[in-house]
């Protein structure tokens, strides 16, 4: 189905390394509202707008239940990483957000097929693109029709305060700040469908292209604006180059804080949040916002408290360096100095070894929210020994062949060299290795893992 361009030029920011202004583009596409609606049906998403208004419609068969069973299983999402980065410094590459741009990008989906050959086996691409086919009327009827009006009305007005609030030069801002660049010959695509019956929206930026339901009841955007930009930021941290993401991993590691691990695991959200959510909304509003700016207590709390050294760089179109880095570390040992301790920190970037695959649901259940996690289910030299080149919580969960595991993770951890355990008994036991980074070791006999990881937040 043909895409409704809604308004094209966004706006355009001064060049930087290229001769060519970039453009921002404004689209409405609706292959990609659909793909977005079908995703929200699943019995795996919460309970939201678009599924309510599936169930209580005629559409809510058999028919329409199978495909989208049929689309939870699609085989859409590979990954693969830029090993020469340092970990976790660069978002991986990620199959099901290419076929989402190429979803925006093309004005049918005979093009939207052609583009994405190879990415994923033919014949699941041919069940993509047919499951979306039968539900285009479908989200018409439902959603995009009856709040259609609006919804352009609302691309009017967003185009609008972009141009007269001069948007574009934040994402300058953004580009000197992280000491990043932009090929200014590559278009920001920016998509947004509408969301009615609803107090909340929600954004995601990947590669050239950020996405955005917009509701449809919305008449002030600066909120819209700083949060588009918080997520635009993030594509700015990640496209810095080899050698600026080796400086600043460096000087993390260099700084002999004991926070410095877990400081390093918030900076990539607290910089997007502190520009965003404050430096940006700072400006459009006219003054600072004094609620929340992160749902999230660690990155909102040092988002703000990072917000004064932040707003200095930027006023000096200054790059963060190895001064800012070592500033950012000691506000947050001063000012925070339990969260390297508190689970609901940690654990939000976690590496899981069980040979009890439950436990990783019990885990996922117990700590919800996750940027950065990696499961095993053999506890093997070599398994440790992946665990051990990362810099995320370690935690090995003990509950077969006890004596013989607690030996090998005492022998593979140097830090463990005078540790004493007794494996016939159940504990917990945490440390804090040569990384920086905390080893959790739970040795399980009788109790649940529920019951066991209660214990340890008394640690």
């Amino acid at each position: 189905m043909k895409n409704r361009v809604l308004a094209i030029i966004f706006c355009t920011i001064s060049t930087l390394t290229f001769a060519q202004k970039p453009k921002f583009e404004i689209k409405y596409s609706e292959q990609l509202a659909v793909f977005v609606f079908i995703q929200n049906l699943s019995e795996n998403y919460p309970e939201n707008v678009f599924k309510t208004e599936f169930i209580k419609s005629k559409y809510n068969t058999e028919k329409f239940k199978n495909l989208i069973s049929k689309f939870d299983k699609l085989s859409i999402n590979y990954s693969y990483e830029f090993e020469e980065f340092p970990y976790g410094s660069k978002i991986p590459m990620q199959t099901r957000d290419i076929l989402k741009k190429n979803l925006i990008e093309t004005d049918n989906l005979k093009d939207f097929k052609l583009r994405s050959i190879g990415i994923v086996t033919n014949k699941t691409l041919n069940e993509l693109t047919e499951i979306i086919t039968e539900f285009i009327p479908i989200y018409n009827e439902l959603i995009y029709n009856p709040n259609k009006e609006k919804f352009e009305q609302q691309i009017f007005e967003i185009t609008k305060y972009s141009t007269e609030n001069k948007i574009e030069n934040y994402f300058e801002t953004g580009l000197i700040f992280y000491n990043s660049s932009w090929d200014n010959s590559i278009p920001f695509v920016v998509a947004f469908y509408p969301l009615p019956n609803s107090k909340v929206y929600t954004g995601q930026a990947f590669y050239n292209n950020f996405i955005c339901a917009i509701q449809t009841n919305l008449k002030d955007y600066k909120d819209l604006f700083s949060v588009m930009l918080h997520e635009i930021f993030h594509i700015i941290y990640n496209e810095q180059s080899l050698e600026v993401k080796t400086e600043i991993d460096e000087n993390f590691k260099k700084n002999k804080s004991k926070s410095s691990n877990y400081a390093y695991q918030l900076l990539n959200e607290v910089l997007a949040t502190s520009l965003g959510n404050g430096y940006v909304f700072e400006k459009l509003d006219g003054k600072i916002d004094t609620g929340e700016w992160y749902n999230q207590k660690y990155i909102n709390l040092m988002a703000k408290q990072i917000y004064p050294l932040v707003n200095e760089y930027i006023s000096q179109r200054k790059a963060v360096d190895k001064n800012f880095i070592d500033n950012y570390i000691k506000q947050y040992e001063e000012n925070f100095p339990n969260w390297i301790n508190e689970l609901d920190n940690i654990m939000t970037y976690r590496y899981v070894i069980s040979e009890n695959k439950n436990d990783f649901e019990v885990i996922d259940q117990k700590y919800p929210y996750r940027s950065s996690t990696d499961f095993e289910t053999e506890i093997t030299k070599n398994e440790i020994d992946k665990m051990k080149k990362t810099s995320l919580t370690k935690v090995i969960i003990v509950s077969k062949n006890n004596k013989e595991k607690l030996n090998l993770i005492t022998k593979e951890f140097k830090e463990l060299k005078n540790w004493k355990f007794n494996s016939e008994k159940e504990f917990n036991y945490k440390i804090l290795l040569e990384d920086k980074s905390q080893l959790i070791i739970i040795n399980q006999k009788k109790s649940t893992t529920e019951m066991l990881i209660k214990k340890l937040e008394s640690i």
